[in-house]
């Protein structure tokens, strides 16, 4: 598929999520603008009907509906099966006469037996629609849709979703005490970050993302403020600003990462090295430890390896100002010396990338690190390294967000579904990394591909999400049985693919 080029802050974009009371916003705006909302819970349900037959073979299914507008998806997607053949059994959390709006009407559609919602209405079922709660959902599930849901996850019968799992907090990806496990979820206009972050991401298995026709213009008209923005990592979000080679370009001009070398684990600063030099810095310098500085310069071909014994030889590689990006974490070891070399990064305001060890050092003292960003400043700590520093309690985008306005840097909160934050609140989240990435090694090669594409000019939070999403893609290309240091050497194929259909789209 071709890539375009488009602005990040593009607002109509269709990697953007929105959060419940968004979704909630958009609706109300459709209607205001003449939209007839049960045209759109029945665009809704015949959007979920169309995602079950184009998965599953004609069956019994179960439709379980709630008593809210997801159950009135209940219905018409109930109804639409039932038109198309399908044996259709409806059961309905409370009464029908306790039904308003729109959802009444969606019942009145179906004009059929509604069974009563217990478990008896999953015996017969080789499929069911989970149309009980939608993602505003705000408390643990109890009482009948608890006793149902339990025993569905028993039953092992095949589950599609309407919008999300029931159980599941849309905004933020928790599970509200037991959720609903779906093979299928579908959802409408946009995608939720619970769709994307763990667990949640795990329960919603393969997610459909269906049109019902509200026009991607309202957007615009959402009192969002910049600081609530949040998208799915995708190349459209900032291929605009990606650093190509261009003919004109010299080695200086596409920058110099300067990466300090550790001394116990040398394999981890030299994929760091390894990396920054396949993703396109025009140097690459690594301040290696005198005692293991022969280890470095005989296996980095590529790079200048400079010989350092103290803080003072690091400061004076500092001075060249060619030497725009500093790389710190990898194999560095936690002891004060690293430390220092952080603050003395950080004292140039220059970008900085800081990694591993570079962040546990500050374990102590967070607040001495947070002090001393003034420049450009990535952060990519995975979740250990990240709870030593900062003190949160929320849901991963939520502290994600709040580690980035504390520390005045963007943060790379790695994982499965990881966060990239900047300090005014916009958050993307990722969502290509396979799992063959959880492999040693991995996080010191994110940090090149990052100190690469700041060192070209990239801002921090493209740079990072762009560097997170070439990580993920890298890995899915090389396949199974990688190791980290494969990751480098299969980002050439991967950049190229992404060059052409860029092109291709132009």
């Amino acid at each position: 598929m071709s890539v375009k080029a488009k602005s990040l802050d593009t607002p109509c974009s269709i990697f953007r999520l929105l959060t419940n009371a968004e979704t909630q916003t958009v609706d109300q705006l459709a209607i205001t603008k003449g939209i007839d909302g049960f045209e759109l819970m029945q665009a809704a349900g015949a959007a979920v009907a169309e995602a079950i037959i184009a998965r599953w073979s004609i069956r019994p299914i179960t439709v379980l509906c709630g008593p809210g507008n997801n159950g009135g998806d209940g219905f018409i997607a109930a109804s639409v099966l039932r038109t198309a053949g399908w044996p259709v059994t409806l059961a309905l959390l409370g009464s029908s006469k306790g039904l308003k709006g729109d959802a009444a009407k969606a019942a009145k559609i179906w004009n059929d037996t509604i069974e009563p919602f217990s478990q008896k209405c999953l015996y017969n079922a080789e499929i069911v629609i989970d149309a009980i709660f939608g993602a505003g959902l705000s408390r643990p599930i109890s009482s009948d849709a608890l006793n149902i849901i339990k025993a569905l996850k028993k039953s092992l019968i095949p589950v599609c979703a309407i919008d999300v799992p029931s159980g599941i907090d849309g905004s933020t990806g928790k599970v509200l005490g037991r959720a609903a496990v779906a093979d299928l979820t579908v959802t409408f206009f946009r995608k939720k970050p619970a769709h994307l972050l763990y667990p949640a991401r795990r329960i919603c298995g393969d997610v459909v993302l269906a049109d019902i026709g509200i026009p991607d213009s309202l957007l615009h008209e959402l009192p969002t403020k910049h600081d609530h923005k949040t998208w799915e990592n995708n190349p459209q979000l900032w291929m605009a600003k990606y650093p190509w080679p261009r003919a004109e370009n010299y080695k200086y001009q596409r920058g110099e990462v300067l990466v300090l070398g550790g001394e116990s684990m040398t394999g981890a600063s030299r994929m760091t090295a390894m990396a920054a030099g396949r993703a396109g810095a025009g140097i690459i310098t690594v301040a290696a430890p005198a005692k293991v500085w022969s280890i470095y310069a005989t296996s980095l071909l590529s790079a200048i390896v400079r010989s350092i014994d103290n803080v003072e030889d690091f400061n004076e590689l500092l001075l060249d100002v060619r030497r725009n990006v500093i790389a710190i974490g990898p194999g560095a070891g936690v002891n004060d010396n690293t430390k220092q070399y952080v603050l003395s990064a950080l004292a140039t305001k220059r970008a900085v990338v800081l990694d591993a060890d570079a962040l546990s050092v500050f374990a102590d003292d967070p607040k001495q690190l947070f002090n001393a960003i003034r420049g450009q400043c990535v952060l990519t700590p995975h979740t250990g390294e990240f709870n030593r520093l900062f003190d949160f309690d929320g849901d991963k985008l939520d502290c994600a967000r709040s580690a980035a306005r504390q520390s005045n840097a963007v943060i790379v909160l790695k994982g499965a579904d990881t966060v990239i934050a900047a300090p005014d609140g916009r958050a993307i989240i990722n969502s290509n990394a396979p799992p063959q990435l959880a492999t040693g090694g991995s996080g010191d090669v994110l940090t090149g591909f990052t100190a690469a594409l700041l060192a070209q000019g990239m801002p921090p939070f493209e740079a990072a999400a762009a560097a997170v999403w070439l990580h993920g893609e890298a890995a899915t290309e090389f396949g199974l049985g990688l190791i980290a240091e494969d990751l480098p050497n299969t980002l050439p194929a991967v950049l190229q693919k992404l060059k052409a259909s860029f092109e291709a789209a132009e």
